[in-house]
């Protein structure tokens, strides 16, 4: 089953989309990562979603790759007696670490960290920004402040100080719990929540043990200025758009977008970008212009994938959205002025022996009559090393481990096949030619550029390109 577009898609399964038949449905419609949001459901859910992922994945005969989304340490706000309460803009209210449920003129929040990170004149965006609220006075264990903006608080909402970096790990006792479970059903990558700074993914790294790819979620404006000590530490990023929306001014959130992706990009390293890009679509059939220009604008910028939350997870369209999503993606990427505008985003290769054989690869893919390239990888290095130079030709990824070809799932422009484990030159000629010809990627005559490395078989960079025409008949 090959899909026409480049770019990747990322489905979030949720109320809305259990299920096998579900799970089915969204896999021939076109997603190729299936996430699994632990801020929600038991582990027996995300168990059951899992299963019908593996066996969606036999159905279609290519590989899937499953995301754990780990929670994070979300700050919150305590419970009120009635469960919400009315504030008054230019009133005062105060935040504590009293349990007694809260009232109009007080409220918990379990988190002494966050009054350590406090300061007077500190903001404090409660319900997604929602409602704010100037710090006055605060000490070690409460924080008097002024509402500025909102009328309504509720039980459980959600706290952020911009600006600030709180000092707690990034890993909860629930993310800890989550972890274990989450490797020992075999997920494909786990992705660590409200990252601040380069040890939180280390830490996360240390846990996982390569057991699965890691991915840093960039909702922290600190994150962003330690992005390149996070990245060498991240096998993939994602643009969370959300949280990171709720801290920085909304003028800033496309910029800011725009150099998550360079970075990425620039380190072959793949990036997802994510929240609201369908957002309509919960309760419609159709997206916004605006959303669907949202969407255009990521595929435009060579974002490896595009994520859908609760457009799939508890919307009343989800195949709709995933369908909208590719419609719009393989628009364009049929616009003539796509590989150019994509393209401006290139950095030049590193000055290494892999990425200048990767680099020529694109090139004399770019110079012949090339229908289609195929990478021999055993860790994913060199797949990714190819998809990160964008060439504009199908790329195989053949592997000899199957939760290899999962993780290279995500990644830009690459159809992952697990199976392949060739052992001579001649191996990996046939190997090639026979799963460009059958996946209906090269025509008989037609020119195929292999790249692998030697010996066969073994980790390493790619040290070998090769020539090979498609036979008129096998």
């Amino acid at each position: 089953m090959i899909r026409v577009r480049r770019a990747r898609i990322v489905a979030t399964l949720g109320p809305a989309s259990r299920g096998p038949e579900k799970v089915l449905e969204l896999a021939r419609t076109g997603v190729d990562v299936f996430r699994l949001n632990f801020s929600h459901g038991s582990h027996e859910d995300h168990a059951a979603n899992l299963k019908a992922v593996r066996e969606a994945e036999a159905i279609v005969d290519r590989p899937l790759g499953v995301l754990a989304d780990l929670q994070g340490p979300k700050l919150r706000l305590g419970q009120f007696k009635d469960g919400s309460v009315e504030i008054v803009r230019g009133k005062t209210f105060r935040l504590d670490l009293d349990p007694k449920p809260g009232d109009a003129k007080r409220v918990s929040t379990p988190h002494p960290e966050l009054f350590a990170a406090m300061s007077p004149g500190a903001i404090l965006l409660i319900d997604d920004g929602k409602v704010r609220l100037k710090v006055k006075k605060c000490g070690k264990d409460f924080a008097d402040t002024e509402v500025v903006q909102g009328t309504k608080l509720s039980d459980r909402k959600g706290v952020a100080l911009p600006g600030a970096i709180i000092p707690v790990s990034a890993m909860t006792d629930k993310d800890h719990k989550d972890l274990t479970f989450a490797l020992k059903i075999g997920v494909d990558w786990v992705a660590l929540s409200f990252v601040q700074r380069a040890a939180d993914m280390a830490e996360l790294k240390k846990l996982v043990q390569g057991r699965a790819a890691i991915m840093a979620k960039i909702e922290k404006p600190q994150a962003l200025e330690q992005i390149e000590e996070i990245l060498d530490f991240c096998d993939g990023v994602m643009v969370a758009r959300g949280d990171l929306g709720v801290e920085l001014e909304p003028e800033e959130v496309p910029v800011a977008q725009k150099a998550l992706i360079r970075a990425a990009r620039r380190r072959g390293v793949p990036v997802i970008v994510a929240t609201q890009m369908l957002e309509s679509m919960i309760n419609s059939a159709t997206p916004t212009r605006a959303e669907a220009t949202d969407v255009a604008n990521a595929a435009y910028e060579g974002a490896d994938a595009l994520m859908l939350s609760a457009e799939t997870a508890s919307g009343a369209y989800p195949v709709e959205a995933v369908t909208m999503m590719g419609r719009i993606i393989e628009r364009v990427e049929r616009d003539p002025r796509w590989p150019e505008l994509m393209d401006a985003e290139h950095s030049p290769p590193e000055d290494i022996d892999a990425d200048a054989l990767v680099a020529a690869a694109r090139r004399a893919a770019d110079a012949g009559s090339t229908a289609c390239l195929v990478a021999f990888t055993t860790t994913g290095g060199t797949a990714r090393r190819l998809a990160r130079e964008r060439p504009l030709q199908p790329v195989v990824a053949l592997t000899p481990t199957p939760q290899v070809a999962r993780r290279l799932a995500l990644v830009w422009g690459l159809e992952p096949r697990a199976g392949s484990d060739p052992k001579t030159l001649e191996d990996v000629t046939d190997d090639a030619v026979r799963y460009a010809v059958d996946l209906g990627l090269a025509k008989p005559g037609e020119r195929i550029l292999i790249l692998a490395g030697t010996p066969f078989g073994a980790p390493g960079a790619a040290n070998l390109l090769r020539f090979a025409h498609a036979p008129f008949k096998f």
